[in-house]
């Protein structure tokens, strides 16, 4: 196995990722805007220090984000790596966003066409949204006297079931779009809030709420599941439970 660069080393995904490949002897490159121990810096919204830390890499497993459209940080990059370099370019994306008019899709989908429109050689996973990010939509009513439960499903995975799938792929050839990946369990969200609620302790009541517009009928849909498609194994009252043992 040669060089690893991944970008969006820091965040919640790159940091699991990069911890589980040096644990198994493999060389990585960690890019991220900060300079420290273990980190190569580079800025993909400038170019500054990219082509640089590109250079002689095998395999880069692109996790960069912003809260805007991605695709500008994914054109930074295959600029970067340029026609004389062919490493394989490992893309994470989100399931739906071709069926979710979210402009934060609409980016997402557009970054998955420069991918596909570099030339570089490349594999494109979706993966459904994290316990965790559901999680923090329910700490973030901690203060409310009710849980506010949008009256969609989704079909949350553990960030290390997905860290695992994706060191698949570094280990693979580059395969293109490859099939999506979710979490074991299609859940309501009221589901989700009422595990959330008994892992607390709590007795809150939960409040089902239904939007108009064509996001809410997306989710509503079930354009954020993969029905039939691989799945992690952790559920999200195991999530919970392993959080919480963390907590002192």
């Amino acid at each position: 196995m040669g060089e690893v660069l991944v970008t969006g080393a820091t965040g919640t995904v790159g940091n699991r990722l990069v911890e589980l490949l040096r644990d198994r002897g493999d060389t990585v490159r960690a890019l991220s805007r900060r300079s420290g121990p273990g980190l190569v810096t580079g800025d993909l919204t400038t170019g500054e220090g990219i082509e640089a830390a590109v250079d002689g890499v095998d395999t880069i497993v692109h996790l960069a984000t912003t809260n805007r459209d991605d695709s500008g940080i994914a054109q930074t990059l295959v600029d970067a790596i340029g026609p004389d370099r062919s490493p394989h370019l490992v893309l994470l994306s989100i399931v739906g966003i071709d069926r979710n008019p979210l402009p934060y899709y609409r980016g997402k989908l557009a970054t998955e066409s420069v991918v596909t429109a570099s030339g570089v050689p490349h594999t494109i996973l979706r993966a459904t949204q994290f316990h965790s990010f559901v999680a923090s939509l329910l700490d973030a009513q901690r203060y409310s006297p009710v849980l506010v439960a949008p009256s969609i499903s989704l079909q949350p995975i553990d960030v290390d079931d997905l860290v695992g799938r994706l060191i698949e792929l570094v280990d693979s050839t580059p395969a293109g779009r490859v099939p999506d990946i979710g979490g074991p369990e299609v859940r309501t969200f009221r589901s989700l809030a009422e595990a959330y609620r008994t892992a607390r302790g709590s007795h809150r009541p939960i409040m089902p709420l239904r939007l108009p517009g064509a996001t809410f009928r997306a989710y509503r849909t079930g354009a954020a599941l993969v029905p039939g498609g691989p799945t992690g194994e952790q559920t999200f009252e195991q999530f919970l439970a392993a959080r919480d043992s963390l907590v002192p």
